[in-house]
């Protein structure tokens, strides 16, 4: 059910006055899953980093184990990265200081969703 204007005026008025509460808005950014997703993709270059030099460090030496274990590591830091990014996308998360008035757009139904939709709004006649 959407809100009226008086209701979408102060939804925006409470909002802001939040947003404007130092306190408050760190303990909500720091709870914030987009925050700790940043910081994963972050750490995840780190490591991603840390396994080339491991891979080039092998490699120098001469080390088989050594230069698999950097690319493993590479690989990994690789499939947490696009993890936390997309945790990050994630429509349904807010941030702190954002507008009410801003309207997502509807999540698009998956085609068993769509056909299940068309079978309750069929016509109910037998004949």
């Amino acid at each position: 059910m959407p809100l009226s204007e008086h209701e979408q005026r102060l939804f925006e008025q409470i909002e802001r006055s939040l947003a404007e509460d130092p306190k408050f808005a760190s303990a909500v950014r720091a709870t914030d899953p987009r925050f700790h997703a940043r910081r994963r993709i972050v750490i995840a270059a780190v490591l991603f980093l840390a396994g080339i030099a491991l891979l080039i460090y092998g490699a120098f030496r001469k080390t088989v184990p050594m230069g698999v274990a950097g690319f493993v590591v590479m690989l990994g830091a690789a499939v947490f990265a696009v993890q936390s990014y997309r945790q990050g996308q994630n429509r349904d998360l807010r941030v702190v200081g954002g507008t009410a008035s801003r309207r997502v757009r509807p999540r698009r139904l998956s085609v068993v969703d769509r056909l299940e939709e068309r079978w309750r709004r069929r016509p109910e006649g037998n004949g």
